[in-house]
Protein backbone atom coordinates (compact mmCIF):
# COMPACT_ATOMS: atom_id res chain seq x y z
CA UNK A 1 0.00 0.00 0.00
CA UNK A 2 1.25 3.37 -1.05
CA UNK A 3 2.08 5.97 1.74
CA UNK A 4 -0.53 8.48 -0.52
CA UNK A 5 -3.45 5.92 0.15
CA UNK A 6 -3.08 5.25 3.18
CA UNK A 7 -3.40 8.87 3.72
CA UNK A 8 -6.31 9.15 1.37
CA UNK A 9 -7.87 6.09 3.73
CA UNK A 10 -7.29 8.42 6.77
CA UNK A 11 -9.43 10.93 5.51
CA UNK A 12 -12.03 9.08 3.55
CA UNK A 13 -12.03 7.71 7.23
CA UNK A 14 -13.11 11.07 8.82
CA UNK A 15 -15.51 12.08 5.87
CA UNK A 16 -17.04 8.43 7.17
CA UNK A 17 -17.24 9.47 10.42
CA UNK A 18 -19.03 12.48 9.86
CA UNK A 19 -21.91 11.20 7.34
CA UNK A 20 -22.23 8.09 9.84
CA UNK A 21 -23.33 10.74 12.54
CA UNK A 22 -25.48 12.67 10.04
CA UNK A 23 -27.74 9.07 9.40
CA UNK A 24 -27.64 8.56 13.58
CA UNK A 25 -29.44 11.91 13.93
CA UNK A 26 -31.58 10.98 11.19
CA UNK A 27 -31.97 7.18 12.56
CA UNK A 28 -33.01 9.31 15.97
CA UNK A 29 -35.00 11.64 14.26
CA UNK A 30 -37.07 8.36 12.82
CA UNK A 31 -36.89 6.80 16.06
CA UNK A 32 -37.35 8.25 19.75
CA UNK A 33 -36.76 12.56 18.87
CA UNK A 34 -39.29 13.98 20.39
CA UNK A 35 -41.59 16.15 18.04
CA UNK A 36 -40.64 19.49 18.94
CA UNK A 37 -37.07 18.49 18.56
CA UNK A 38 -37.18 19.15 14.17
CA UNK A 39 -36.08 22.58 14.01
CA UNK A 40 -33.32 22.25 15.75
CA UNK A 41 -32.48 18.53 14.12
CA UNK A 42 -32.90 20.95 10.97
CA UNK A 43 -30.40 22.68 12.26
CA UNK A 44 -28.22 20.20 13.41
CA UNK A 45 -28.25 18.18 9.92
CA UNK A 46 -27.44 21.69 8.14
CA UNK A 47 -24.14 22.30 10.16
CA UNK A 48 -22.92 19.22 10.06
CA UNK A 49 -24.01 18.23 6.08
CA UNK A 50 -21.71 21.66 5.31
CA UNK A 51 -18.71 20.12 7.30
CA UNK A 52 -18.80 16.73 6.06
CA UNK A 53 -18.60 18.40 2.12
CA UNK A 54 -16.12 20.71 3.51
CA UNK A 55 -14.16 17.46 4.18
CA UNK A 56 -15.40 15.54 1.43
CA UNK A 57 -14.61 18.16 -1.55
CA UNK A 58 -11.13 19.04 -0.03
CA UNK A 59 -7.91 19.67 -2.53
CA UNK A 60 -6.07 17.33 -0.44
CA UNK A 61 -8.40 14.71 -0.68
CA UNK A 62 -7.89 15.19 -4.76
CA UNK A 63 -4.62 15.34 -4.51
CA UNK A 64 -4.13 12.02 -2.64
CA UNK A 65 -6.42 10.27 -5.35
CA UNK A 66 -4.54 11.67 -8.25
CA UNK A 67 -1.09 10.71 -6.81
CA UNK A 68 -2.39 7.28 -6.18
CA UNK A 69 -3.75 6.90 -9.70
CA UNK A 70 -0.19 8.10 -10.82
CA UNK A 71 1.68 5.44 -9.15
CA UNK A 72 -1.16 2.30 -9.92
CA UNK A 73 1.53 0.01 -10.26
CA UNK A 74 2.04 0.21 -6.04
CA UNK A 75 -1.51 -0.95 -5.68
CA UNK A 76 -3.07 -4.03 -6.40
CA UNK A 77 -6.75 -4.84 -8.41
CA UNK A 78 -8.50 -4.05 -5.14
CA UNK A 79 -7.30 -1.16 -4.40
CA UNK A 80 -7.46 0.79 -7.49
CA UNK A 81 -10.73 -0.31 -7.78
CA UNK A 82 -11.13 1.83 -4.40
CA UNK A 83 -9.01 4.20 -5.76
CA UNK A 84 -11.06 4.69 -8.87
CA UNK A 85 -14.65 4.74 -6.92
CA UNK A 86 -12.98 7.00 -4.54
CA UNK A 87 -12.14 9.27 -8.34
CA UNK A 88 -16.01 8.87 -9.23
CA UNK A 89 -17.26 9.97 -5.42
CA UNK A 90 -15.13 13.16 -5.30
CA UNK A 91 -15.82 14.23 -8.90
CA UNK A 92 -19.37 13.97 -8.06
CA UNK A 93 -19.25 16.02 -4.79
CA UNK A 94 -17.09 18.54 -6.08
CA UNK A 95 -19.73 19.67 -8.47
CA UNK A 96 -21.85 20.66 -5.57
CA UNK A 97 -21.79 24.13 -4.06
CA UNK A 98 -21.45 23.46 -0.24
CA UNK A 99 -24.45 25.99 0.09
CA UNK A 100 -26.73 24.13 -1.87
CA UNK A 101 -25.39 20.69 0.21
CA UNK A 102 -26.29 22.48 3.63
CA UNK A 103 -29.91 23.62 2.07
CA UNK A 104 -30.96 20.45 1.18
CA UNK A 105 -30.35 18.53 4.39
CA UNK A 106 -31.93 21.28 6.63
CA UNK A 107 -35.33 21.41 3.55
CA UNK A 108 -34.75 17.63 3.75
CA UNK A 109 -35.35 17.24 7.86
CA UNK A 110 -37.83 20.02 7.77
CA UNK A 111 -39.68 18.45 4.22
CA UNK A 112 -39.74 14.86 6.49
CA UNK A 113 -41.40 15.95 9.69
CA UNK A 114 -43.93 17.72 7.24
CA UNK A 115 -44.55 14.90 5.29
CA UNK A 116 -44.73 12.64 8.68
CA UNK A 117 -48.14 15.00 9.76
CA UNK A 118 -49.23 15.93 6.43
CA UNK A 119 -49.84 11.32 5.97
CA UNK A 120 -51.56 11.37 9.23
CA UNK A 121 -54.21 14.14 8.38
CA UNK A 122 -54.35 13.13 4.84
CA UNK A 123 -53.42 16.55 3.58
CA UNK A 124 -51.54 17.00 0.46
CA UNK A 125 -51.85 20.64 0.29
CA UNK A 126 -49.76 20.63 3.47
CA UNK A 127 -47.14 18.63 2.04
CA UNK A 128 -47.16 20.43 -1.12
CA UNK A 129 -44.57 23.55 -0.66
CA UNK A 130 -42.12 21.19 1.01
CA UNK A 131 -42.27 18.96 -1.65
CA UNK A 132 -42.08 21.96 -4.45
CA UNK A 133 -39.19 23.02 -2.71
CA UNK A 134 -36.97 19.63 -2.27
CA UNK A 135 -37.80 19.19 -6.22
CA UNK A 136 -35.89 22.54 -6.93
CA UNK A 137 -33.52 21.76 -4.67
CA UNK A 138 -32.72 18.67 -6.59
CA UNK A 139 -33.44 20.08 -9.81
CA UNK A 140 -30.32 21.76 -9.16
CA UNK A 141 -28.31 18.97 -7.68
CA UNK A 142 -29.00 17.27 -10.65
CA UNK A 143 -28.17 20.35 -13.05
CA UNK A 144 -24.55 20.04 -11.22
CA UNK A 145 -24.00 16.86 -11.58
CA UNK A 146 -24.69 17.01 -15.71
CA UNK A 147 -25.63 14.15 -17.36
CA UNK A 148 -24.96 12.48 -21.36
CA UNK A 149 -25.80 14.40 -24.38
CA UNK A 150 -29.48 12.86 -25.37
CA UNK A 151 -29.99 11.99 -21.58
CA UNK A 152 -32.19 13.75 -18.91
CA UNK A 153 -32.02 15.25 -15.53
CA UNK A 154 -33.02 12.07 -14.29
CA UNK A 155 -29.88 10.36 -15.59
CA UNK A 156 -27.69 12.61 -13.28
CA UNK A 157 -29.60 11.63 -10.06
CA UNK A 158 -29.60 7.82 -10.99
CA UNK A 159 -25.67 8.33 -10.54
CA UNK A 160 -26.57 8.22 -6.50
CA UNK A 161 -27.92 5.39 -6.60
CA UNK A 162 -27.59 2.72 -9.50
CA UNK A 163 -24.06 4.02 -10.54
CA UNK A 164 -23.89 4.20 -14.58
CA UNK A 165 -28.11 3.35 -15.05
CA UNK A 166 -30.04 5.60 -17.01
CA UNK A 167 -33.51 6.02 -17.30
CA UNK A 168 -33.82 5.09 -21.25
CA UNK A 169 -31.91 1.55 -19.88
CA UNK A 170 -34.38 1.28 -16.84
CA UNK A 171 -37.43 2.02 -19.42
CA UNK A 172 -35.71 -0.82 -21.71
CA UNK A 173 -36.12 -3.15 -18.95
CA UNK A 174 -39.59 -2.16 -17.42
CA UNK A 175 -41.61 -1.21 -20.57
CA UNK A 176 -41.46 -4.90 -21.98
CA UNK A 177 -42.03 -6.52 -18.12
CA UNK A 178 -44.96 -4.47 -17.52
CA UNK A 179 -47.42 -6.12 -19.69
CA UNK A 180 -46.07 -9.08 -18.98
CA UNK A 181 -46.56 -8.77 -15.10
CA UNK A 182 -50.30 -7.12 -14.97
CA UNK A 183 -51.07 -10.54 -17.44
CA UNK A 184 -50.05 -12.65 -14.45
CA UNK A 185 -51.71 -10.32 -11.84
CA UNK A 186 -54.81 -10.39 -14.35
CA UNK A 187 -55.05 -14.57 -14.16
CA UNK A 188 -54.00 -14.63 -10.22
CA UNK A 189 -56.75 -12.14 -9.58
CA UNK A 190 -59.40 -13.38 -11.41
CA UNK A 191 -58.69 -16.80 -10.82
CA UNK A 192 -62.05 -18.96 -9.22
CA UNK A 193 -59.32 -21.07 -7.05
CA UNK A 194 -58.05 -18.10 -4.72
CA UNK A 195 -56.49 -19.68 -1.74
CA UNK A 196 -57.92 -18.15 1.23
CA UNK A 197 -56.44 -16.02 3.71
CA UNK A 198 -56.61 -17.60 6.72
CA UNK A 199 -54.50 -15.20 8.32
CA UNK A 200 -56.87 -12.20 8.05
CA UNK A 201 -58.37 -10.54 11.71
CA UNK A 202 -56.18 -12.14 13.44
CA UNK A 203 -55.01 -10.15 15.75
CA UNK A 204 -51.76 -10.58 18.28
CA UNK A 205 -50.18 -8.49 20.17
CA UNK A 206 -47.29 -5.51 19.00
CA UNK A 207 -45.06 -7.07 21.74
CA UNK A 208 -45.75 -10.73 20.96
CA UNK A 209 -44.77 -9.54 17.19
CA UNK A 210 -41.65 -7.89 17.90
CA UNK A 211 -40.43 -10.71 19.86
CA UNK A 212 -41.14 -13.22 17.05
CA UNK A 213 -39.29 -10.72 14.48
CA UNK A 214 -36.54 -10.87 16.77
CA UNK A 215 -36.60 -14.95 16.59
CA UNK A 216 -36.58 -14.78 12.88
CA UNK A 217 -33.59 -12.32 12.76
CA UNK A 218 -31.33 -14.35 15.14
CA UNK A 219 -31.82 -17.55 13.09
CA UNK A 220 -31.73 -16.04 9.81
CA UNK A 221 -28.22 -14.36 10.95
CA UNK A 222 -28.93 -10.85 11.80
CA UNK A 223 -26.20 -9.93 14.49
CA UNK A 224 -27.85 -8.36 17.17
CA UNK A 225 -24.67 -8.05 19.10
CA UNK A 226 -24.03 -5.53 16.66
CA UNK A 227 -27.73 -4.31 15.29
CA UNK A 228 -31.04 -3.54 17.27
CA UNK A 229 -34.90 -3.23 15.61
CA UNK A 230 -36.58 -0.38 16.54
CA UNK A 231 -40.32 0.81 15.53
CA UNK A 232 -40.51 4.07 12.92
CA UNK A 233 -43.60 4.99 10.65
CA UNK A 234 -41.66 3.84 7.21
CA UNK A 235 -38.96 1.08 7.80
CA UNK A 236 -35.78 1.36 6.95
CA UNK A 237 -32.14 0.28 7.85
CA UNK A 238 -28.78 2.12 8.33
CA UNK A 239 -25.50 1.00 8.59
CA UNK A 240 -23.70 3.32 10.49
CA UNK A 241 -19.80 1.71 10.76
CA UNK A 242 -18.52 -1.49 12.44
CA UNK A 243 -20.60 -2.77 15.00
CA UNK A 244 -23.60 -1.05 14.83
CA UNK A 245 -26.24 -1.61 12.11
CA UNK A 246 -30.13 -0.75 13.01
CA UNK A 247 -32.80 -1.82 11.41
CA UNK A 248 -36.43 -0.38 12.03
CA UNK A 249 -39.82 -1.88 11.50
CA UNK A 250 -43.65 -1.28 11.93
CA UNK A 251 -46.06 -3.74 13.24
CA UNK A 252 -50.26 -3.93 12.85
CA UNK A 253 -51.98 -5.84 15.42
CA UNK A 254 -55.07 -6.56 13.01
CA UNK A 255 -52.56 -9.03 10.61
CA UNK A 256 -50.29 -11.01 12.66
CA UNK A 257 -47.68 -12.20 10.53
CA UNK A 258 -47.46 -9.70 7.79
CA UNK A 259 -45.34 -7.26 10.07
CA UNK A 260 -42.47 -9.72 9.51
CA UNK A 261 -42.12 -9.25 5.74
CA UNK A 262 -40.99 -5.34 6.56
CA UNK A 263 -38.64 -7.09 9.34
CA UNK A 264 -37.29 -9.11 7.07
CA UNK A 265 -36.69 -7.08 4.15
CA UNK A 266 -35.07 -4.40 6.51
CA UNK A 267 -33.20 -7.71 7.87
CA UNK A 268 -31.22 -8.50 4.17
CA UNK A 269 -30.61 -4.87 3.93
CA UNK A 270 -28.84 -5.53 7.57
CA UNK A 271 -27.21 -8.61 6.76
CA UNK A 272 -25.73 -7.15 3.74
CA UNK A 273 -23.99 -4.10 5.55
CA UNK A 274 -22.59 -6.14 7.91
CA UNK A 275 -20.86 -8.46 5.69
CA UNK A 276 -19.49 -5.49 4.45
CA UNK A 277 -15.83 -5.01 5.39
CA UNK A 278 -16.13 -2.50 7.31
CA UNK A 279 -13.82 -3.78 10.39
CA UNK A 280 -11.18 -3.43 7.88
CA UNK A 281 -12.11 -0.77 5.02
CA UNK A 282 -14.32 1.13 6.77
CA UNK A 283 -14.42 4.70 4.94
CA UNK A 284 -13.69 3.62 1.31
CA UNK A 285 -16.04 2.16 -1.30
CA UNK A 286 -14.67 -1.15 -0.40
CA UNK A 287 -17.14 -1.17 2.64
CA UNK A 288 -19.77 0.00 0.92
CA UNK A 289 -22.93 -1.21 -1.25
CA UNK A 290 -22.01 -1.53 -5.21
CA UNK A 291 -25.51 0.16 -5.77
CA UNK A 292 -28.85 0.29 -4.43
CA UNK A 293 -30.18 -2.69 -6.65
CA UNK A 294 -28.01 -4.54 -5.70
CA UNK A 295 -29.19 -3.83 -1.71
CA UNK A 296 -32.15 -3.82 -2.57
CA UNK A 297 -31.68 -7.53 -4.07
CA UNK A 298 -30.61 -8.60 -0.30
CA UNK A 299 -33.59 -7.08 0.73
CA UNK A 300 -35.88 -8.75 -1.01
CA UNK A 301 -34.45 -11.85 -1.09
CA UNK A 302 -34.62 -12.45 2.84
CA UNK A 303 -38.64 -11.35 2.47
CA UNK A 304 -39.81 -12.87 -0.34
CA UNK A 305 -37.46 -15.83 -2.20
CA UNK A 306 -36.77 -16.83 1.67
CA UNK A 307 -39.81 -15.27 4.14
CA UNK A 308 -42.19 -16.76 1.87
CA UNK A 309 -41.18 -19.89 0.86
CA UNK A 310 -42.91 -22.72 2.08
CA UNK A 311 -39.48 -24.21 3.52
CA UNK A 312 -39.36 -21.44 5.53
CA UNK A 313 -42.42 -21.48 7.19
CA UNK A 314 -42.37 -25.55 8.12
CA UNK A 315 -39.54 -23.70 10.63
CA UNK A 316 -41.60 -20.57 11.36
CA UNK A 317 -44.55 -21.86 11.83
CA UNK A 318 -43.85 -23.53 14.58
CA UNK A 319 -42.22 -20.88 16.35
CA UNK A 320 -44.76 -18.20 15.67
CA UNK A 321 -47.66 -20.89 17.09
CA UNK A 322 -45.45 -20.55 20.16
CA UNK A 323 -45.50 -16.58 20.12
CA UNK A 324 -48.57 -15.93 19.44
CA UNK A 325 -50.85 -19.04 21.31
CA UNK A 326 -53.53 -19.81 21.37
CA UNK A 327 -54.31 -17.06 18.27
CA UNK A 328 -52.88 -19.17 15.07
CA UNK A 329 -52.97 -23.03 16.96
CA UNK A 330 -55.29 -23.92 14.79
CA UNK A 331 -53.44 -22.99 11.42
CA UNK A 332 -51.51 -25.69 9.23
CA UNK A 333 -48.72 -25.35 6.96
CA UNK A 334 -51.02 -24.97 4.02
CA UNK A 335 -53.24 -22.40 4.91
CA UNK A 336 -50.29 -19.99 6.46
CA UNK A 337 -48.06 -20.67 3.27
CA UNK A 338 -51.42 -19.51 0.87
CA UNK A 339 -51.76 -17.09 3.12
CA UNK A 340 -48.63 -15.22 3.03
CA UNK A 341 -48.83 -15.48 -0.74
CA UNK A 342 -51.94 -14.03 -1.77
CA UNK A 343 -51.53 -12.12 -4.62
CA UNK A 344 -54.57 -8.92 -4.44
CA UNK A 345 -54.34 -5.66 -6.09
CA UNK A 346 -54.00 -3.18 -3.08
CA UNK A 347 -52.69 0.75 -2.46
CA UNK A 348 -49.14 0.71 -0.38
CA UNK A 349 -46.27 -0.52 -1.59
CA UNK A 350 -44.74 -2.34 1.23
CA UNK A 351 -47.79 -3.99 1.70
CA UNK A 352 -47.88 -5.25 -1.65
CA UNK A 353 -47.17 -8.96 -2.90
CA UNK A 354 -44.31 -10.27 -5.41
CA UNK A 355 -46.34 -10.28 -7.80
CA UNK A 356 -47.83 -6.72 -7.68
CA UNK A 357 -44.96 -5.10 -6.65
CA UNK A 358 -43.36 -4.06 -9.71
CA UNK A 359 -46.14 -2.58 -10.94
CA UNK A 360 -46.23 -0.36 -7.87
CA UNK A 361 -42.13 1.05 -8.82
CA UNK A 362 -43.24 1.38 -12.63
CA UNK A 363 -45.83 3.75 -11.22
CA UNK A 364 -43.36 6.06 -9.51
CA UNK A 365 -40.90 5.99 -11.61
CA UNK A 366 -42.95 7.42 -14.17
CA UNK A 367 -44.06 10.11 -12.12
CA UNK A 368 -40.90 11.07 -10.22
CA UNK A 369 -39.33 11.50 -13.78
CA UNK A 370 -42.06 13.58 -14.76
CA UNK A 371 -42.00 15.87 -11.83
CA UNK A 372 -38.01 16.56 -11.57
CA UNK A 373 -38.59 17.21 -15.54
CA UNK A 374 -41.14 19.69 -14.50
CA UNK A 375 -43.95 17.84 -17.51
CA UNK A 376 -45.73 17.46 -13.98
CA UNK A 377 -46.61 20.07 -11.80
CA UNK A 378 -46.61 19.10 -8.13
CA UNK A 379 -50.30 20.52 -7.90
CA UNK A 380 -51.34 17.92 -9.98
CA UNK A 381 -49.52 15.10 -8.50
CA UNK A 382 -52.34 13.98 -6.26
CA UNK A 383 -54.84 13.43 -9.87
CA UNK A 384 -52.10 12.04 -12.27
CA UNK A 385 -50.93 9.56 -9.33
CA UNK A 386 -54.78 8.37 -8.89
CA UNK A 387 -55.07 8.64 -12.84
CA UNK A 388 -52.47 6.03 -13.19
CA UNK A 389 -53.20 3.96 -10.49
CA UNK A 390 -56.53 2.81 -12.16
CA UNK A 391 -54.84 2.04 -15.26
CA UNK A 392 -51.73 -0.07 -13.70
CA UNK A 393 -53.57 -1.83 -10.73
CA UNK A 394 -57.32 -1.28 -11.58
CA UNK A 395 -57.80 0.33 -8.35
CA UNK A 396 -59.58 3.73 -7.43
CA UNK A 397 -57.48 5.68 -4.71
CA UNK A 398 -59.82 6.74 -1.61
CA UNK A 399 -57.38 9.30 -0.47
CA UNK A 400 -53.68 10.54 -0.68
CA UNK A 401 -53.12 8.76 2.54
CA UNK A 402 -53.41 5.23 0.39
CA UNK A 403 -51.79 7.29 -2.70
CA UNK A 404 -49.02 10.05 -3.29
CA UNK A 405 -48.40 10.51 0.22
CA UNK A 406 -47.89 6.85 1.40
CA UNK A 407 -43.51 6.98 1.13
CA UNK A 408 -41.07 8.91 2.78
CA UNK A 409 -38.61 9.21 -0.16
CA UNK A 410 -39.57 12.23 -2.16
CA UNK A 411 -39.62 13.95 1.85
CA UNK A 412 -36.02 13.23 1.63
CA UNK A 413 -35.09 14.38 -2.14
CA UNK A 414 -34.74 10.48 -2.73
CA UNK A 415 -35.31 11.05 -6.58
CA UNK A 416 -33.86 8.05 -8.51
CA UNK A 417 -34.60 5.92 -5.64
CA UNK A 418 -37.55 3.74 -6.47
CA UNK A 419 -36.05 1.91 -9.75
CA UNK A 420 -33.81 0.04 -7.74
CA UNK A 421 -36.68 -2.01 -6.21
CA UNK A 422 -37.20 -3.67 -9.49
CA UNK A 423 -33.74 -3.89 -9.86
CA UNK A 424 -32.88 -5.68 -6.87
CA UNK A 425 -36.15 -7.95 -7.77
CA UNK A 426 -34.76 -8.87 -10.79
CA UNK A 427 -31.33 -9.42 -9.39
CA UNK A 428 -32.39 -10.95 -6.32
CA UNK A 429 -34.33 -13.85 -8.81
CA UNK A 430 -31.10 -14.23 -10.89
CA UNK A 431 -28.51 -14.63 -7.93
CA UNK A 432 -31.75 -17.24 -6.55
CA UNK A 433 -31.07 -19.64 -9.67
CA UNK A 434 -27.18 -19.33 -8.87
CA UNK A 435 -27.47 -20.20 -5.19
CA UNK A 436 -29.96 -23.35 -5.46
CA UNK A 437 -27.43 -24.83 -7.78
CA UNK A 438 -24.77 -24.19 -5.54
CA UNK A 439 -26.89 -25.03 -2.20
CA UNK A 440 -29.34 -27.83 -3.78
CA UNK A 441 -30.63 -28.45 -0.33
CA UNK A 442 -31.34 -25.12 0.33
CA UNK A 443 -35.05 -25.98 1.04
CA UNK A 444 -34.05 -28.91 2.95
CA UNK A 445 -31.91 -26.96 5.65
CA UNK A 446 -34.20 -23.93 5.59
CA UNK A 447 -36.88 -26.12 6.71
CA UNK A 448 -34.64 -26.98 9.59
CA UNK A 449 -34.35 -23.40 10.10
CA UNK A 450 -30.30 -23.21 8.64
CA UNK A 451 -29.78 -20.00 6.68
CA UNK A 452 -26.18 -20.54 7.47
CA UNK A 453 -25.19 -21.76 4.12
CA UNK A 454 -27.60 -19.19 2.39
CA UNK A 455 -25.86 -16.19 4.34
CA UNK A 456 -22.07 -17.24 4.12
CA UNK A 457 -23.03 -18.19 0.13
CA UNK A 458 -23.95 -14.62 0.17
CA UNK A 459 -21.11 -12.68 2.31
CA UNK A 460 -18.60 -14.77 0.20
CA UNK A 461 -20.13 -13.93 -3.31
CA UNK A 462 -21.48 -10.37 -2.63
CA UNK A 463 -21.05 -8.69 0.53
CA UNK A 464 -17.56 -8.89 1.25
CA UNK A 465 -16.49 -7.30 -2.49
CA UNK A 466 -18.27 -3.75 -1.37
CA UNK A 467 -17.50 -1.45 -4.28
CA UNK A 468 -14.63 -3.22 -6.26
CA UNK A 469 -16.93 -4.44 -9.05
CA UNK A 470 -19.89 -2.50 -10.32
CA UNK A 471 -23.56 -4.36 -10.27
CA UNK A 472 -23.46 -5.22 -14.20
CA UNK A 473 -20.32 -6.63 -13.72
CA UNK A 474 -20.99 -8.60 -10.49
CA UNK A 475 -24.20 -9.86 -11.83
CA UNK A 476 -21.87 -11.15 -14.57
CA UNK A 477 -19.34 -12.74 -12.66
CA UNK A 478 -21.97 -14.54 -9.94
CA UNK A 479 -24.33 -15.57 -12.56
CA UNK A 480 -22.37 -16.20 -15.66
CA UNK A 481 -25.01 -13.54 -17.52
CA UNK A 482 -26.19 -9.93 -18.14
CA UNK A 483 -29.23 -8.58 -15.39
CA UNK A 484 -32.31 -10.90 -17.31
CA UNK A 485 -36.08 -10.30 -16.74
CA UNK A 486 -36.44 -14.11 -17.21
CA UNK A 487 -35.31 -15.18 -13.86
CA UNK A 488 -37.99 -13.29 -12.04
CA UNK A 489 -40.84 -14.39 -14.33
CA UNK A 490 -40.12 -17.78 -14.42
CA UNK A 491 -40.05 -17.78 -10.62
CA UNK A 492 -43.36 -15.76 -10.08
CA UNK A 493 -45.10 -18.61 -12.38
CA UNK A 494 -43.65 -21.17 -11.09
CA UNK A 495 -44.73 -19.97 -7.87
CA UNK A 496 -48.41 -18.60 -7.79
CA UNK A 497 -49.35 -21.14 -10.88
CA UNK A 498 -49.87 -24.06 -8.44
CA UNK A 499 -51.38 -22.05 -5.75
CA UNK A 500 -53.95 -20.37 -7.74
CA UNK A 501 -54.58 -22.86 -10.64
CA UNK A 502 -53.45 -20.96 -13.46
Amino acid sequence: MSNAYAELVKEQKDVATLTAIGSLLGWDQETYMPPGGAGARADQQELLSAIAHQRKTSPRIGDLISQCEASNGALDDTLRASVREMRRDYDLATKLPTELVAELAKTQSLSQDAWKHARAKDDFAMFAPWLEKILGLTRRKAECYGFASGGELYDALLEEYEPGATAKQIEAIFNPLQPRLSALVARLCDSPRRPPDALKGIAVPQDRQHAFGLDVLKAIGFDLETGRLDTTAHPFCSGFGPGDTRLTTRYNTSSCLEPLSSTMHEAGHGIYEQGLPKATQFGTPLAEAVSLGIHESQSRMWENLVGRSRAFWMWALPVAKRRFAPAIDHLTLDQVYASVNQVERSFIRVEADEATYNLHIMLRFGLERDLISGRLPVKDLPGEWNRRFKQLLGLDVPSNKLGCLQDVHWSFGLVGYFPTYTLGNLYAAQFWQTISAAIPDLDAQMSRGEFGALKTWLNENIHRHGRRYRAGELCQRVTGRPLSAEPLMEYLERKYAPLYGV
